[in-house]
């Protein structure tokens, strides 16, 4: 498996958002930049595409497996 190209960059963050992400990745057992990449990749999908996102689609569609057949009780 490769490793994936990484590009280094500066920016500024207010503390408590740093201090999160530090913490977050600290009780996953991650290092800071994946989970800075995560989040830069989560908002990149959320304001770029027009679909809705993976999980909210899986969300929906287990809804609609387990609800069935309320749901089509409430559409008559």
């Amino acid at each position: 498996m490769s490793t994936p190209v990484r590009e280094k960059f500066s920016s500024q963050a207010a503390p408590e958002v740093l201090e999160g992400l530090r913490q977050l990745a600290q009780s996953q057992g991650r290092q800071f930049q994946a989970v800075l990449d995560v989040a830069l990749r989560d908002y990149l999908d959320r304001h770029q595409n027009k679909r809705p996102r993976r999980h909210v689609m899986a969300a929906f569609a287990s809804s609609l497996d387990e609800f069935d057949t309320l749901y089509r009780e409430l559409a008559k």
